[in-house]
């Protein structure tokens, strides 16, 4: 064992940066590396990563203060494969340092038999039913799809591997789910096959985590570094064919606060924590932002502990299939709808026109406030440029369609 950091951190050294890293040599022929990771005081938090002589090899965040990396296999979060020769660190996330200071150890084991790998579980059993797909009207050739846009497994800071999440994903009715973990694509090999195994499409995704804002990137695109400019994450992530998305921009602590020259296409307008329908702050927030960013949802799943379940929000991505490739291509070109969950009301556009789905009593709004009543489960009003919302007699919004 060797002990490479053995020190107490205080607020000034996340002033001179956010990130710490700790080199360590990794010699050539060495079969296996395990870092342990130990601080103690209350409010602390310190994330933790690794970086190879080669390239990022994963990130767990404050979930775990221990991984194994080895030729063949590796701790969830974290990428499996050859144990390049040359200076290796392990990268701590300074996201909480209290004033009194925290200390923090970090030890290196190498060619260690017996480090653990904490693997991933084996998932449930495939659901033997799903609901049945909700038919909503569409344009010739394409098919509303029940998505979710954020979602994590325990390769950052979720609790179930990705098998218990795409079980989860079938029993709440959704045609796709992307996996979003933190800062790392650990999880983008096993996506395919499990979504297969399990029938719904498994989106890969990663969230790049900062103290500043987070933001979904989507599509079997690279790793998107967290540590540089967000401006460089939205080139980046173009330049790979994926798609970025702000993440919950009104939410807490994790609000955005980055600068951006160039704004990503998407934006997760819908999330989880905005469920009192009567503050619209996030459709207030769009509006001011840039009607023309594509608005998306995401429930952010961690936990069935959390009571937070999968499909709550929902968006509905108009696609010629639920394919990968598919659901991206709807997401470029703005066929987006939002609502509150999978059986609940729904506006779209269909042919020119906007269709409101199960909103009899309610009123459609568009951007200029502008209202009418909604009458019968099944409503059509001619076609109108701008974003339109199903709302309460109170303004409670209850969805949300693009232009």
């Amino acid at each position: 064992m060797t002990m490479v950091l053995s020190r107490r951190l205080f607020p000034a050294d996340r002033v001179a940066s956010p990130y710490l890293s700790v080199p360590f040599e990794v010699p050539a022929g060495t079969s296996s590396v395990h870092v342990e990771l130990s601080y103690s005081g209350e409010g602390a938090v310190i994330d933790l990563g690794c970086s190879g002589a080669a390239g990022w090899r994963g990130w767990s965040g404050g979930a775990r203060r221990r991984f194994t990396v080895t030729p063949d296999a590796a701790t969830p979060g974290y990428l499996a494969g050859e144990l390049e020769p040359g200076e290796w660190s392990v990268v701590l996330g300074l996201y909480r340092v209290p004033s009194s200071g925290v200390p923090v150890t970090v030890s290196v084991v190498l060619d260690d038999p017996s480090a653990p790998l904490d693997p991933e579980p084996a998932g449930p059993p495939v659901p033997s039913a799903r609901p049945p797909r909700r038919a909503l009207p569409a344009d010739a050739g394409l098919t509303w799809l029940a998505c979710d846009f954020h979602a994590h497994t325990l390769h950052s800071d979720g609790s179930l591997p990705i098998a218990g999440l795409a079980a989860l994903a079938v029993e709440a009715g959704l045609d796709v789910l992307a996996v979003t973990d933190h800062n790392t694509v650990s999880h983008h090999a096993s996506l395919p096959s499990v979504g297969s195994r399990y029938g719904v499409t498994l989106l890969p995704g990663q969230e790049v985590t900062t103290d500043r804002g987070h933001a979904n990137a989507f599509g079997p695109i690279p790793w998107v570094d967290f540590r540089e400019p967000p401006s460089s994450w939205v080139s980046a992530v173009a330049a790979s064919g994926g798609l970025l998305s702000i993440n919950h921009p009104l939410s807490g602590d994790c609000a955005w606060h980055h600068p951006l020259d160039v704004r990503p296409p998407l934006a997760e307008i819908f999330h989880h924590s905005w469920m009192a329908h009567e503050w619209t702050g996030p459709l207030a927030w769009w509006t001011a932002w840039g009607l023309s960013t594509v608005p998306i949802g995401g429930s952010d799943f961690h936990s069935p502990a959390d009571g937070r379940p999968l499909g709550r929000p929902v968006t509905w991505v108009a696609a010629a299939s639920p394919a990968v490739p598919d659901v991206l291509d709807a997401l470029r070109a703005g066929r987006t709808a939002l609502s509150w969950g999978v059986a609940e009301p729904v506006l779209v556009r269909v042919d020119g026109e906007l269709v409101a789905v199960g909103g009899d009593g309610l009123l459609l709004a568009d951007v200029w406030g502008r209202r009418q009543v909604v009458r019968g489960e099944l409503a059509r009003f001619p076609g109108a440029e701008g974003p339109h919302r199903l709302e309460t007699a109170h303004t409670a919004a209850v969805v949300a369609v693009t232009p």
